[in-house]
C-alpha cells in the first residue's frame, strides 16, 4: 500500500529512516496518574509485517500505553518515533503516519458514513481524488457498502466499530493502533476483523489491545503483556498456550 506523503517529502525532504528500521521505537516511557499506576520504563519496536497482541487485564495500561504511542498523551519522560520521525519534534510528520481507533470511535454521528470518511481523508492531507480513491477502497476493505448512505448514529455497535475503523485506515498508515478492535462486533464481523488484520499488516505494523486471549492466538505473530504498567513479555506468537504464557507474566 502507498502511503500519503506529507508535504515536506514532496518538496524533496527525506524521510529520516530506511526500510531496515522499526516503524515505530518507543524507548523509556514513563507516565504517572494522579490517580496510581500509569506506565513504567516501556519499551517497544514494530517492524513492517509485525501483528502484535497488547494483552493485559482491566487497569494494566492497554489505552494509556496505545494513547502514548499515538501522541494523544505525553509521557513524563521517554520517546517515540514513527518511520523516524520523533512524536515530539516533528508531530505532523510522525502522526501522519499513524492510524488509531480508540476504545470509542471519534465518530460523528449526524454525519453519514461516507460523507465522515471523506471528512476524515481530507483531514489527513489526502487531496479530493486521492480521498475518493481511498474512501472507495476503504468501504470495500470494511465491508461498508450497504451502510456507507446512512446516518452513522442509526447503526449497530458492530458497524460503528467498523467505521471507526475505516477513519483509522484511510490514509494508508504504516502504524495502525487499535484498542479493542472487535468491541461489539458479532462472530461473522470478528472473523472479518481478524481477515482485514492479516491482510493490512502484510505491509504495515499493528498492534491492537484485548484481554481475549483467543484475539491474539487467531491475529497475531507476536504477543506483548504488560501488567501493572510494565511490559512484561514481548515475544513471537507461534501457536503454543497462551494461558500459561499470560499467567507467568502477570504472576
Amino acid at each position: 500500500m502507498a502511503l500519503h506523503t506529507s508535504d515536506s517529502e514532496q518538496a524533496g525532504e527525506t524521510p529520516p529512516t530506511d526500510s531496515g528500521s522499526p516503524l515505530l521505537e518507543a524507548r523509556g516511557l514513563n507516565l504517572q496518574h494522579a490517580g496510581g499506576a500509569g506506565v513504567s520504563d516501556l519499551s517497544l519496536q514494530l517492524q513492517r509485517g509485525d501483528i502484535v497482541g497488547l494483552l493485559g487485564l482491566n487497569g494494566a495500561g492497554k489505552s494509556t500505553t496505545l494513547r502514548l504511542l499515538c501522541g494523544a498523551l505525553v509521557p513524563d519522560s521517554g520517546s517515540v518515533h514513527v518511520s523516524g520521525y520523533s512524536l515530539a519534534d516533528a508531530p505532523l510528520q510522525a502522526r501522519a503516519r499513524i492510524g488509531y481507533l480508540p476504545d470509542q470511535p471519534p465518530l460523528y454521528n449526524d454525519m453519514r458514513v461516507s460523507e465522515y470518511l471523506t471528512l476524515t481523508g481530507r483531514i489527513r492531507g489526502l487531496d479530493r481524488q486521492q480521498t475518493a480513491i481511498r474512501r472507495t477502497q476503504i468501504i470495500d476493505q470494511c465491508d461498508l457498502g450497504d451502510v456507507q448512505g446512512k446516518i452513522i448514529g442509526t447503526l449497530s455497535k458492530g458497524f460503528r466499530q467498523r467505521v471507526g475503523l475505516a477513519q483509522a485506515l484511510i490514509h494508508e498508515p504504516a502504524v495502525v493502533l487499535l484498542d479493542e478492535p472487535a468491541n461489539g462486533l458479532d462472530p461473522q464481523q470478528m472473523e472479518g476483523m481478524r481477515q482485514l488484520i492479516a491482510d493490512i499488516g502484510k505491509e504495515q505494523a499493528i498492534i491492537f489491545s484485548t484481554h481475549l486471549l483467543n484475539e491474539v492466538t487467531a491475529t497475531c505473530n507476536r504477543v506483548a503483556i504488560i501488567h501493572a504498567g510494565r511490559l512484561t513479555s514481548d515475544r513471537p506468537y507461534h501457536g503454543e498456550e497462551l494461558e500459561t504464557v499470560f499467567q507467568e507474566a502477570i504472576a
